[in-house]
């Protein structure tokens, strides 16, 4: 007994250390950015333009960033979760198990090359790439800035669906199959399903890292702070903006406070996507 209340109050007490650690956070960021909120006013950052240092007019508007970020994560996404998917049913239900020894290997590889290698493999081979496909003066632009992110999240996405796939218990297959249903049926009509609540995880998990992604979209997705939903214009994320600028801005000026700012909807559009993953599962009845 005395066990069992000790464990309770162990996990108890993590778990209000994680709630109390984000509220920190927010705290912080809340602190950091509300001067901002009284001199100039938050109507600043509902602006058509980010331009923060300039001789005339500073403008703290970010909706060019918030339109950079939105388009570079759609198309990632776009691109990842079919190839994701696809790939970990192929792992976990088709492949041999020398193709399994081979495959998940390298894929955890794959995830663990610094995010600044990658961005050098972007400029190197994928810029040029995109640059002479579709005849542009550069290949610095958000198709580029996507497919890198799309080849980061791929790891992720990956393995999580193939752990989830992994876990169906057998005896939905055997039962499926019993009844007359050929594998490929057997895969698409009983084993996803099964396994939707690990997979909708991993997309979450895929989106996370796209959308926190910093240095790689730095590097290649051309830096300009425009709103433009065109996949070959340059653009500039959230992120880039904030490890692009707080290195130099003074600090506790109207800059510096605007960046907080932009982490603190970074943050906000993190706990929509995890509401909304909620409401997916609670759809299909597999939430607990």
């Amino acid at each position: 007994m005395r066990m069992d209340k000790f464990m309770r109050l162990l996990l108890i007490s993590t778990a209000s250390i994680s709630i109390l650690i984000v509220a920190l956070i927010f705290l912080f960021l809340g602190k950091e950015a509300f001067p901002f909120a009284l001199e100039p006013g938050l109507g600043k950052l509902f602006d058509s333009r980010w331009v923060p240092v300039s001789f005339q007019e500073e403008r703290y508007g970010i909706y060019p960033l918030v339109a950079g970020s939105s388009l570079v994560t759609l198309l990632a996404m776009l691109i990842s979760i079919p190839l994701s998917i696809i790939g970990a049913i192929y792992i976990s239900e088709v492949a041999q198990s020398i193709e399994r020894e081979i495959l998940k290997p390298f894929i955890e590889i794959l995830a663990s090359i610094p995010s600044v290698v990658l961005g050098f493999f972007g400029l190197v081979v994928l810029a040029p790439l995109v640059k002479n496909i579709f005849g542009l003066s550069s290949g610095l632009n958000a198709l580029t800035a996507a497919l890198l992110l799309a080849l980061m999240a791929l790891p992720t996405i990956i393995t999580i669906s193939e752990d989830a796939l992994a876990s169906v218990p057998q005896s939905f297959k055997q039962a499926s199959l019993a009844l007359g249903a050929s594998e490929l049926q057997t895969i698409f009509k009983v084993t996803v399903p099964a396994a939707l609540p690990g997979i909708i995880a991993a997309i979450m998990l895929g989106i996370g890292r796209v959308i926190g992604e910093t240095m790689a979209v730095l590097m290649v997705s051309g830096n300009s702070a425009i709103i433009s939903f065109y996949p070959l214009d340059s653009i500039r994320t959230m992120t880039a903006t904030i490890a692009a600028e707080m290195g130099e801005v003074p600090f506790g000026s109207h800059h510096y406070q605007a960046l907080f700012w932009i982490g603190i909807v970074l943050l906000f559009a993190t706990f929509v996507l995890n509401i909304l993953s909620r409401l997916v599962l609670k759809k299909y009845g597999m939430a607990q």
